[in-house]
């Protein structure tokens, strides 16, 4: 998952529990704005009327201890004065049930006792809690709304601002790793950026590069420099050996060791030439400006290891469904590629076995899949058969020294072709090349 998803996501996630609790928090504290606002309403007409009893005096209101009750319409409020003891105090506000004319009727009374000429008053002021309520449920659609929109922009707004923050790193990961053919030289480009992280990634990273790109471009020239080097006196050692075979006076036992000393020098030359191969395609040395197709390309390499096939009894099946033209491609390469690969199958195929190729559209990608019933390959040594530096267990039983698949795997990366290995020990091996569409192009041939 992206970051910038992971962060918007995360966004959401906290929102959506902000919006929960506020939603069951939400009638709380409606109420309770219902209830200081009533309250208010009450003291302010608390005060008003304790104003009106000074200015007017009380006898507008009670008369010869008679008491004072007004109701509203439909008995929402009412307000009401009372004669009571001297002794008598009370500045209460709180839900209470009044019976007016035969009905209960609940009611939030503000209560507050006073003096007035000399005798104590209790005055009471009150709001149907019916009526409080009714503008609860109003009052919460409206907060819920409000609250669902700056949700909404919010989420809106971060999303706008991950995306801004974000985007030079996510150029900073399309040009500097992922877009670039790794490893190879570039000019340093800075990604303009005012975060300072960002900065020291992209700094880092091209730091890093660099001392990856040097290092392999050292390995390259020692491989290819050594490669060259080497070719020459095994070239001359060869020479000599073959001479020494044309005297006559030579013993049976040093023709024996002659024939020991040629096998290496053999074996060493392969390894020189199958190095100095690697060599220059990691270098870009050969021209992918060739036309095959398919078929004509899997018989060539039928063609030249048949012999192979003949010595180890091993039958060689070839199923082309769909057969294409490759374009752009360097038909040498293709050809050791296959090669290689098919010879592995033989040398590590039980006798008798089978080894067969097929080519073929799988949905979008053109695909060659060369399956073996071989020995297979172990679990372990499955993430390093590409590795030109570690020589595997089977290699070492079949008296090999293991560049098979590392020139596999170089010709493969040059021509942008994607591999797969399915193997099962004892049962077999399936590599499967799965081709660039600028290559196929598409294209069938009838």
């Amino acid at each position: 998952m992206k970051l910038r998803t992971k962060l918007t996501l995360f966004n959401a996630i906290s929102k959506l529990v902000i919006v929960t609790l506020f939603i069951l928090l939400l009638p709380n504290i409606i109420e309770n704005i219902n209830k200081s606002y009533t309250d208010n309403r009450l003291i302010k007409q608390k005060d008003k009327f304790l104003q009106q009893v000074r200015n007017e005096g009380i006898k507008n209101y009670i008369e010869d201890g008679q008491s004072y009750g007004s109701y509203l319409p439909l008995k929402e409020e009412f307000i009401g004065l009372e004669e009571v003891q001297p002794d008598y105090h009370l500045d209460t506000i709180k839900n209470e049930q009044r019976l007016v004319e035969r009905d209960t009727i609940g009611y939030r009374i503000l209560s507050h006792t006073f003096n007035s000429g000399k005798k104590n008053y209790l005055l009471e002021i009150g709001k149907s809690t019916e009526t409080i309520g009714e503008t609860t449920g109003p009052l919460q659609n409206i907060a819920f709304q409000i609250l669902l929109g700056m949700i909404l922009l919010t989420i809106l707004a971060d999303q706008i601002f991950s995306t801004y923050i974000l985007r030079p790193l996510s150029i900073i990961i399309r040009t500097k790793l992922i877009g670039n053919k790794f490893p190879k030289f570039t000019v340093y480009k800075e990604v303009k950026t005012s975060t300072l992280d960002f900065q020291q990634l992209d700094l880092s990273i091209h730091r890093m590069v660099e001392t990856i790109e040097t290092a392999f471009q050292k390995e390259r020239e020692f491989i290819s420099n050594a490669s060259h080097e080497l070719m020459t006196p095994i070239s001359i050692l060869q020479s000599k050996i073959e001479n020494m075979f044309e005297q006559d006076d030579i013993a049976d036992e040093l023709k024996l060791r002659l024939m020991e000393m040629q096998k290496i020098l053999n074996r060493l030359k392969n390894i020189t030439k199958t190095l100095l191969l690697i060599s220059q395609i990691e270098n870009d040395q050969f021209l992918k400006e060739d036309k095959i197709t398919v078929k004509e390309l899997i018989e060539d390499v039928n063609e030249e290891i048949s012999i192979r096939l003949q010595d180890r009894n091993i039958s060689l099946n070839i199923v082309i469904t769909d057969d294409v033209e490759l374009t752009g491609v360097n038909k040498f390469l293709l050809f050791n590629l296959l090669f290689n690969l098919i010879n592995n199958a033989i040398k590590y195929n039980k006798p008798e076995g089978d080894i067969t190729v097929t080519a073929l559209w799988v949905k979008d990608s053109y695909t060659i899949s060369i399956a073996d019933t071989g020995i297979g390959i172990p679990n372990e040594e499955m993430p390093f058969i590409f590795n030109r530096f570690k020589k595997m267990k089977q290699s070492l039983s079949q008296d090999s020294f293991g560049l098979g698949l590392p020139i596999v795997k170089s010709i493969a990366s040059f021509h942008r072709i994607g591999i797969t290995v399915n193997s099962e020990q004892g049962i077999g091996s399936t590599f499967t090349l799965i081709f660039p569409v600028k290559v196929t192009g598409n294209s069938f041939v009838n």
